[in-house]
């Protein structure tokens, strides 16, 4: 009965958070219900302290929330295909040099940027930090999150090459962090004799090269499937049968779910609405995982904002995590700027193109979740509450001003037709 009233305070919250801000607020979707969130958390945590029983009881809903395991491991793989059907596969080819690259070459330079400027500025402040668990930190904040993504630049009018190196790149670039992060962890949990180079590219092999594997395994007979029945309910079942039962066969074979779900999802939304479906069936199709999509969404971000209230954010890890914001975006710009410079006479690349895609890289609910699964043996409360604090800026900061960004730089597109 914990985990009904768990799930109906969520949906209830992003319910009554969703209609303030349509009504009232009229904030992108995403940014509202999280900026809800967190007002509705300082106010419950100050009622808190004046000891008012309800909020005592929905603290202790959300303190037995396992947000990393409701993310990774049940809602990303949803809000990932999603996201992945509706992405124009011939687009992103043409891009794929510059995806890659920043999804690889970008994420491990962050990552060592991050690491060693967060090492040099804690003992500073008096929080002195294991260069390891710095590495831990800088692998978890470097991927941009697709779900914040995806869900605030679809209002921000990016220039339709440009959003999709964007979204490109964070669709991919979180298989590669999870390896890093895997790898990273191993050797502070157990040492640098257990995380030699053939276990960490063991460790690659079987999470980013299985899980792309699987995902084009799976998309093509999702396809198959599409396209030998004509019935939009059985149709849609497929979808979501290969969302869920892809995910379950991802952690049995020790791949990466989110990159098999990425991949599957892109083939799918290519050859599979393009070609295995009829008009009916891909109108409700579309229909059924935006609405899934928004749902799942508005809870996420709610959670997000929820965490405010079981989390030990003191004046030390705010004055960090200040200080971590810069650190990031420093590091966004490097870990873009270097690989694009090497590809600039493949891709287009000039100054306004690399503000857009410094500022439009955000962390989301990945960063948490992956901070949320450090043991306490590590400086987790630390790593948390910085990691919280980058997210909070990236998502309500950078989510707003993306927009303004990408119009004063002329990089928008076109207004549509309202006749059309």
């Amino acid at each position: 009965m914990e985990l009904y009233n768990t799930l109906a305070l969520l949906l209830v919250l992003a319910a009554a958070f969703g209609y303030i801000n349509h009504r009232f607020l009229r904030l992108p979707s995403t940014i509202g219900l999280m900026v809800l969130a967190l007002v509705s958390s300082l106010l419950a945590i100050g009622l808190g302290r004046l000891g008012v029983p309800w909020v005592l009881t929905a603290s202790k809903l959300v303190r037995g929330i396992d947000f990393h395991t409701i993310l990774m491991q049940v809602m990303l793989s949803f809000l990932l295909f999603a996201g992945a059907i509706h992405v124009d596969v011939r687009t992103l080819g043409r891009e794929r040099g510059a995806v890659a690259a920043m999804a690889t070459v970008g994420t491990l330079l962050s990552t060592i940027i991050v690491a060693t400027a967060v090492y040099v500025v804690l003992p500073l402040l008096y929080q002195p930090v294991d260069f390891i668990y710095c590495l831990l930190f800088g692998a978890l904040i470097s991927p941009t999150d697709p779900i914040a993504v995806l869900g605030i630049l679809k209002e921000a009018r990016i220039d339709k090459s440009l959003e999709i190196k964007i979204v490109g790149e964070s669709l991919f670039n979180d298989g590669i962090a999870v390896v890093v992060f895997v790898s990273l962890f191993q050797i502070a949990e157990f040492g640098a004799e257990r995380a030699t180079a053939a276990v960490i590219g063991e460790l690659f092999l079987r999470e980013a090269v299985g899980g792309i594997a699987l995902g084009v395994a799976l998309g093509y007979a999702a396809f198959w499937a599409l396209r030998t029945i004509d019935h939009y309910q059985v149709e849609v079942l497929i979808t979501l049968a290969l969302v869920m039962g892809g995910t379950a066969l991802a952690a049995a074979l020790h791949t990466s779910g989110p990159l098999a779900i990425v991949v599957a999802g892109l083939i799918v939304g290519d050859k599979g609405r393009s070609l295995g479906m009829s008009d009916l069936t891909r109108e409700y199709l579309d229909k059924f995982w935006e609405i899934l999509d928004e749902i799942l969404n508005a809870v996420l971000f709610v959670l997000i904002g929820l965490e405010m209230l079981v989390l030990d954010i003191n004046r030390t890890v705010l004055l960090v995590g200040t200080l971590a914001i810069g650190i990031t975006l420093v590091a966004r710009l490097v870990s873009v700027a270097l690989p694009l410079s090497v590809l600039r006479r493949y891709y287009h690349f000039d100054r306004p193109t690399l503000r857009v895609l410094t500022w439009g890289g955000l962390r989301g609910g990945i960063s948490v979740a992956l901070a949320l699964s450090l043991p306490d043996s590590m400086p987790r409360d630390l790593i948390v509450g910085i990691t919280y604090v980058v997210v909070i800026f990236s998502i309500i900061v950078q989510g707003l001003t993306i927009g303004p960004l990408v119009k004063r730089l002329g990089l928008s597109s076109p207004e549509p037709d309202p006749g059309h």
